[in-house]
């Protein structure tokens, strides 16, 4: 699935949307993989993951943390927390593995966001969703989705006019 956002909030209404869809994907971690060229977009959406999931306060790329953890104040999909893994600064996936990350993406409580997935790429289970980020323009970004757990028949694009609509619905009748 290929998404283009021309702006930040759009960018984060895609993550939101994405995030949802994947709300009841059973009993396992959610797992989004973010891979993209530097001031692609991947923080951008995982802020919007963030808000989502109503995590409050500001949400930063961990660089130099490599990982920031944050409890919901309202489980999602039986879910109660998030882990923002920023891999930019890994040389070697080893060294990631130290860190225990393969038994937290076994752990099913949690929404997992990894920037420069692809650096740790053998790490990651087969169920992650891959997200890719280009850029198309200055402003535009190219996101494209890749699950091996999705039908050819995603319903994303559906889902995002249906929002657009009700969107355009509600500023006619407030004018």
């Amino acid at each position: 699935m290929r998404i283009v956002s021309a702006r930040v909030r759009k960018t984060k209404a895609i993550a939101k949307d994405i995030l949802f869809r994947y709300r009841d994907s059973g009993p396992r971690p959610l797992i989004l993989a973010l891979s993209g060229n530097l001031g692609s977009g991947k923080t951008v959406f995982a802020q919007g993951i963030a808000q989502a999931l109503g995590v409050r306060g500001k949400v930063q790329s961990p660089t130099f943390v490599l990982m920031k953890w944050y409890e919901l104040s309202k489980p999602f999909g039986g879910r109660r927390f998030l882990v923002h893994i920023d891999a930019y600064r890994i040389e070697r996936p080893r060294d990631l593995a130290r860190l225990g990350i393969r038994e937290m993406f076994r752990d099913p409580d949690a929404v997992i966001v990894i920037e420069w997935a692809e650096k740790i790429r053998s790490l990651i289970p087969k169920t992650a969703i891959w997200i890719t980020f280009r850029h198309s323009t200055k402003t535009k970004r190219i996101i494209m989705v890749q699950d091996r757990c999705l039908p050819a028949n995603y319903e994303f694009q559906r889902i995002t006019n249906m929002r657009r609509r009700i969107r355009n619905a509600n500023t006619i009748r407030n004018s």
